[in-house]
């Protein structure tokens, strides 16, 4: 009888061992898992705070979508290079810009930008600027041209396109 005692006194061996290996992973797991998540958390909210940073840095460069600004220049009546008589080029464009800074920055400046689109412009051939590629390479140079910086120190304009309004050589 007295073993009859001990058996029922004691408790199963492998039945409480089970439990308390369930209960241990149960705290493991929460353990894991919550530390995992708290980590998560404080990553994502680091790399919030690093992207909100730099976020102000690239819209600088980066343009706005929006409309596009345009800049219209006034037209130009230039004498071509001799090839056949005297050749004349009646051209009026329109400038696609970054921004309105640049509208303001390319207006200021309207005396220069006149002058180099002359300079350009009295050095061409009819024959060079007559056919529809030498129109886009115009259009590539007069670009170049803009681009420029206006101060030694300057940075370049933002011009993203030229765009013919009249082209007549007579």
């Amino acid at each position: 009888m007295k073993a009859d005692a001990k058996a029922e006194a004691a408790p199963p061996v492998g039945g409480g061992s089970k439990k308390k290996l369930v209960i241990i992973l149960a705290i493991v797991l929460l353990v894991v898992l919550g530390g995992g998540g708290a980590a998560a958390f404080f990553m994502m909210k680091g790399g919030e705070d690093h992207a909100e940073e730099a976020a102000p840095k690239k819209n600088k460069k980066k343009k706005e979508a929006g409309p596009p600004v345009y800049v219209p220049v006034e037209p130009f009546t230039v004498n071509l290079q001799p090839e056949n008589g005297e050749q004349y080029l009646q051209l009026a464009f329109t400038l696609q810009v970054g921004s309105l800074e640049e509208v303001e920055l390319i207006k200021t400046n309207m005396p220069k930008v006149r002058s180099r689109i002359l300079l350009l412009l009295s050095s061409k051939h009819a024959s060079e600027i007559n056919t529809p590629e030498g129109k886009q390479a115009l259009s590539q140079e007069i670009m170049e041209q803009i681009k420029q910086p206006f101060d030694a120190n300057g940075s370049p304009q933002d011009v993203t396109e030229v765009l013919f309004t009249s082209f007549i050589i007579q």
